[in-house]
Order: structure tokens, then C-alpha cells, then sequence
């Protein structure tokens, strides 16, 4: 059996929530679009090729894989309460939508039950300042709290927001996937913290469970909080 140490308040998790053990020296080192208008197979369905050339700008700047989104575990004894509150972007899979530094994000609850959303990033296209966007997350699947959804517009439908593992208080781990058609399908993947820093056996950690659930971790990248407005 592994002795389990703690750092900052961690402790691993395996099963999504139950305490366990990994061997704890080997991460040390640490325009609009409609389908009546796009071409058609033989079989009679859009052509995945032909609207992959339409998303070549969003493409660019996201992971993406053939197939239908996976469906990883979560933590299943997710609890929305005490997950409330900032958390800091310390690495992700590329967004289009997340390309500034010093992000995070701060969750409270609602009078109806919902929870609200406030993102910021620092964009260096706005001089450096700071670009705060509002939405709305809500859990999706009562059975599995930790499936919860993401709206920032009403316009468009609400975008997976699941929690694989967190311990409240250290770090997270979230994924999303964007599906389209089941043909192909975009990855998003998020590790954060309580605080503007995190050791790196934690963030170690977090990509060996993204990995174990067929996440390809490998172009995350590096959420800068050493900077002067990031206060």
C-alpha cells in the first residue's frame, strides 16, 4: 500500500471521490451555416469533409479528434455548494474563446437555483485590460450533479461543464466536448485552483486522470497569473 502524503490540503482521489492511492514519486518530477445548404455523401448525409473546411477558423485554434465526443467519469459524490466560488485557470486545452492570461472564474448561486457565471481574462488586444463575461450553469443530470451545463448566450444551448474531480478546496479538473454530427468532435479541458498557483504533482495529477479517460493532455497549455493586473 502507498503512504499518502498532504500537500496544501490535497489528497488524491481515485473512483472520482474516494480516497486512494498512486505511486507519489512518479509524479514528483513533475456568417450562418445550414445543413441544407452544405454538400452530401453518397449516403445522403452532410459530408463531415466539406463542413471541416467550413470550421477551419475554429479548428485552428481547438483539439480536434474524429468520432463522437467521449464520456468520461466524474466525481460521483459531487457537491455544488462548496465548489462555489473563484477558481484560477492554470492550464487548458486551447479555446478560441480563452486566449488572454490571468483567467478565472467565479460561481454563485441564484435566487431561482441556477448558478452565475463571471469569466475574465486579460486580453492584450484591449491594451491589457480586463474582459468579464456573464452566464449561466445549472446541473444537467440530477443523478450526476457533476454534470453541469454552461450558457453564455441564449442563442445557444448549453455546453457540458463536467467536473472529473476536485477536493473543494486545492483543485479541478473539468471537461467539454462539442460534438458535430458524431463525426467529429472538439475537446476542452481545464485544470484549476483556488489560488493563482499550483504545485506541479497536482497538475500531474490531473492530467494523468484526463489521460486514463482517453484525454490527450499534450497541447495544454500554461495560464500566466504573473502579471500586473491579475490582481
Amino acid at each position: 500500500m502507498v503512504t499518502m502524503k498532504t500537500i496544501t490540503g490535497f489528497r488524491p482521489t481515485n473512483s472520482r471521490g474516494a480516497e486512494g492511492g498512486f505511486p507519489w514519486q512518479d509524479w514528483m518530477s513533475c456568417g450562418s451555416i445550414t445543413s441544407s445548404n452544405l454538400p452530401r455523401s453518397p449516403e445522403g448525409s452532410m459530408s463531415p469533409v466539406y463542413f471541416l473546411l467550413l470550421l477551419v477558423p475554429v479548428i485552428s485554434a481547438q483539439t480536434f479528434h474524429w468520432g463522437p465526443c467521449p464520456t468520461p467519469k466524474v466525481q460521483s459524490d459531487f457537491i455544488l455548494e462548496p465548489y462555489l466560488g473563484e477558481w484560477y485557470e492554470i492550464e487548458k486545452l486551447p479555446a478560441y474563446f480563452a486566449i488572454g492570461e490571468c483567467i478565472r472564474a467565479n460561481y454563485s448561486m441564484r435566487e431561482d437555483g441556477t448558478v452565475r457565471v463571471l469569466t475574465s481574462q486579460v486580453l492584450k488586444v484591449r491594451n491589457g485590460g480586463r474582459w468579464v463575461v456573464e452566464g449561466t450553469a445549472k446541473v444537467m443530470e440530477p443523478k450526476e450533479p457533476a454534470k453541469l451545463g454552461v450558457q453564455f448566450t441564449s442563442f445557444l444551448p448549453y455546453s457540458p461543464y463536467w467536473v472529473v474531480s476536485t477536493d473543494y478546496t486545492t483543485y479541478s479538473v473539468v471537461y467539454s466536448c462539442t460534438d458535430i454530427f458524431k463525426r467529429f468532435h472538439f475537446n476542452y479541458a481545464w485544470i484549476f485552483s483556488r489560488s493563482p498557483t499550483l504545485p506541479c504533482v497536482i497538475v500531474a495529477y490531473a492530467k494523468k486522470l484526463l489521460n486514463e479517460e482517453g484525454i490527450n493532455t499534450s497541447k495544454m497549455t500554461y495560464t500566466d497569473h504573473n502579471c500586473e493586473l491579475c490582481n
